[in-house]
């Protein structure tokens, strides 16, 4: 993996996720990770808020290193943010010992990433019929249940990656017309079944 590749995937620590887990700065990273550089104002626009709020956030964002100035944007006295980071990475195992304040920043960043979630797999049902067949025929939602033991399960979930990194690579390299941005969810948990 090149140096540029590593920058594009973050793993959260503590500080950096004190910094981010509030749902609105989500929102704003997410939206700037997927729909490019963009201006306070337009992003207040598209989430309903201030653009004192969006301004106010988009900087506690880039105090923690996860956006910064766009200066190839705008003119003038636009100020335009852009993502520093294409993917963000957070290994709960790094806050079992940590102090309860820091174990609850973190579930509480969980806890946005499945609403996140939620509400982009409800947007696709919502909107699917506006895609081509080809686009309806290529999307998946479905689930499946298997016995695992932990160690099965982190292998399966490597190779998950894994797979989807090289289908990232394929998607770089094809100047298909057809190809669009598409999301990709995945967890795996375990479940009680008595």
């Amino acid at each position: 993996m090149t140096e540029h590749e590593e920058r594009k995937r973050r793993q959260l620590d503590a500080r950096s996720l004190r910094g981010l887990a509030h749902p609105l700065r989500m929102q704003l990273l997410e939206a700037l990770r997927q729909r490019g550089p963009a201006t306070a104002s337009q992003l207040a626009e598209r989430f309903g808020e201030s653009s004192g709020s969006t301004s106010y956030h988009l900087r506690q964002l880039a105090a923690h290193g996860f956006v910064e100035d766009a200066p190839q944007q705008g003119k003038g006295r636009e100020r335009w943010w852009q993502a520093v980071d294409q993917g963000l990475f957070l290994d709960t195992t790094d806050f079992d010992d940590a102090d309860p304040e820091i174990r609850g920043v973190a579930e509480a960043f969980l806890h946005e990433m499945a609403n996140m979630h939620a509400h982009e797999l409800s947007s696709w049902l919502v909107t699917r019929n506006d895609w081509s067949k080809d686009w309806s025929d290529g999307s998946d939602m479905s689930d499946a249940t298997l016995r695992l033991t932990p160690a099965l399960a982190a292998e399966l979930v490597a190779k998950m990656h894994e797979l989807v990194d090289n289908y990232r690579q394929l998607g770089r390299n094809t100047d298909d017309r057809d190809t669009e941005t598409v999301r990709i969810h995945t967890h795996l948990f375990p479940i009680r079944t008595d």
